[in-house]
């Protein structure tokens, strides 16, 4: 039995499992391989706390916290409207391939469209073909605004 859920971090058992699952998630290769830092772990509910764009949804299986789904609200300026961007999205490994992530990404698609969102982006290494094939199975696709520029890229600057 799946529940899928809101967070509220006020709680501490919601607070609890962000930090397991996303811990387990920065464990995974494709998270990077390594512990959350320290301070990571001691400020991130707090931080998320503070951040009213800030969407937080849990996924339960038979009441052990199996995957999550941490959204940030955006902003369209072509638009005009907002958008959620899924910033992370994991399931834990012993709850793999059995549709949590797809039930997460309909929860996001929800709070998307009752906050009137224009559309729900995300990131997505291009080695992993698993989480591909459950993101274009709910619709989702690279983008292009003209195909003869190619399709857009996601790029990063760490700051140090």
């Amino acid at each position: 039995m799946f529940e899928v859920v809101e967070a509220d971090l006020s709680q501490s058992e919601h607070a609890e499992a962000v930090l397991n699952l996303l811990n387990a998630y920065a464990l995974d290769a494709m998270g990077g391989g390594e512990d959350l830092s320290e301070f990571a772990r001691a400020n991130l509910i707090a931080e998320l706390r503070r951040r009213p764009s800030a969407r937080v949804i849990l996924a339960y299986a038979d009441g052990i916290p199996a995957g999550l789904a941490i959204c940030f609200e955006g902003f369209s300026t072509f638009a005009c409207k907002p958008l959620l961007n899924i910033h992370d999205l994991a399931v834990a490994p012993q709850f793999r391939g059995q549709g949590i992530s797809k039930l997460l990404l309909r929860k996001a698609e929800e709070i998307a469209r009752q906050s009137g969102c224009c559309k729900l982006t995300l990131e997505v290494l291009e080695g992993n073909v698993i989480a591909q094939a459950a993101y274009r199975a709910c619709g989702y696709a690279g983008y292009a605004l003209d195909p003869k520029f190619g399709k857009a890229m996601s790029w990063q600057r760490k700051l140090e």
